[in-house]
């Protein structure tokens, strides 16, 4: 639970904080002031955009605040120890402790969209973690697609109910903050699902679907993109992003178009497979014969492979297991044991 950078944690404000939370404090208390990630980050969106000092932001007032710092600062620079940093804001949210990963994209944003910046990839590939509460092997259908901690609630967010990070933090403040911060942009996010380099146009769809979506402009514009979109495994990720923000926001009718794509024959395996994996996430009805056979037929062990090369699927895999492959054992066959539980699962 200690902050970053040389100061000595014993007088560390974040540690004060974090500690302060974990002895009973009411987290209202500190609600809107410098230590509430959502009110700082809510202050720095204009001023990242128009080249807002990195230092002129309170980065030390959140858990491992400096790593996060430098990390956006070595992107910005274009330095070419990039891949180190998107390591360590990828980590933060590994390790849950999102606070400073939040704080951070208000500036990945930036980067991400300026298409002469080199380091704009790696920018977009790791702005959307902190959007998603606790999502590394997450691959059953109450939890997949759902950036909540609690799969049970349906309600309207508060971000009230997430629990706290390793660090004592509000977790649910982090994934607001972060949340807030794409929904924000999402205009100028947008135009990157249209963007010559398909990786770019997956990790875009990965990014907006944590957008709040109330007047479905997201989740139109993926569905215009997956209308005139070529390449197979572009498809399959525009169809999990549908996915995730239907599930955020209810539509009914995406529910039934997701059943005509995996039933689409003339789809491509990889579309279909997402198709029927977006499906299983969106309703509680049983899995039908033709669902089975779709999956049974194009989930092979080379396409599941292929297909961890989607952030969802990469996300849900676990012990040597494809993301495909788990989800399909979480989904359909949920009394299986985990492959580190099977007494045969290393025997040859």
């Amino acid at each position: 639970m200690v902050g970053c950078g040389v100061r000595d944690w014993r007088t560390d404000p974040t540690f004060a904080m974090c500690r302060a939370l974990v002895d009973g404090a009411d987290p209202a208390s500190f609600a809107g002031g410098a230590f509430d990630v959502r009110a700082v980050v809510a202050g720095v969106l204009s001023g990242a955009r128009s080249g807002l000092l990195l230092d002129a932001v309170p980065w030390g007032n959140f858990p491992h605040g400096g790593d996060a710092r430098e990390a956006v600062h070595l992107l910005r620079t274009g330095d070419n120890s990039a891949r180190h940093a998107t390591d360590v804001l990828g980590g933060l949210c590994a390790n849950d402790s999102r606070a400073a990963a939040a704080l951070a994209v208000p500036f990945l944003i930036p980067i991400a969209t300026d298409a002469r910046h080199a380091h704009r990839a790696a920018a977009l590939a790791v702005l959307s973690g902190p959007a998603r509460a606790r999502h590394f092997g997450v691959a059953s259908r109450d939890e997949l697609l759902l950036h909540r901690t609690d799969p049970r609630r349906h309600a309207p967010d508060g971000y009230d109910d997430y629990g706290v990070e390793v660090t004592g933090y509000p977790a649910g403040w982090s994934v607001a903050a972060a949340r807030a911060a794409i929904t924000a942009e999402a205009p100028v996010l947008l135009p990157l699902l249209n963007d010559c380099d398909p990786t770019i146009r997956i990790d875009a769809a990965y990014a907006l679907a944590t957008a709040a979506d109330l007047d479905h402009t997201v989740r139109t514009a993926l569905a215009a993109r997956f209308a005139t979109e070529h390449d197979a495994t572009v498809r399959a990720a525009l169809l999990l992003a549908v996915a995730e923000t239907t599930r955020a926001h209810a539509h009914p009718p995406t529910v039934w178009w997701f059943r005509e794509r995996w039933q689409d024959q003339a789809e491509a395996p990889e579309v279909r497979l997402a198709a029927a994996i977006g499906w299983l996430c969106l309703t509680d009805e049983p899995a039908p014969e033709d669902l089975h056979q779709t999956l049974d037929t194009f989930a092979t062990d080379e396409r599941a492979h292929a297909l961890d090369a989607l952030p969802w699927m990469n996300a849900a895999a676990g012990s040597g297991e494809p993301g495909l492959r788990r989800c399909i054992r979480c989904m359909l066959h949920p009394e299986e044991p985990e492959p580190w539980d099977d007494p045969w699962a290393f025997s040859l």
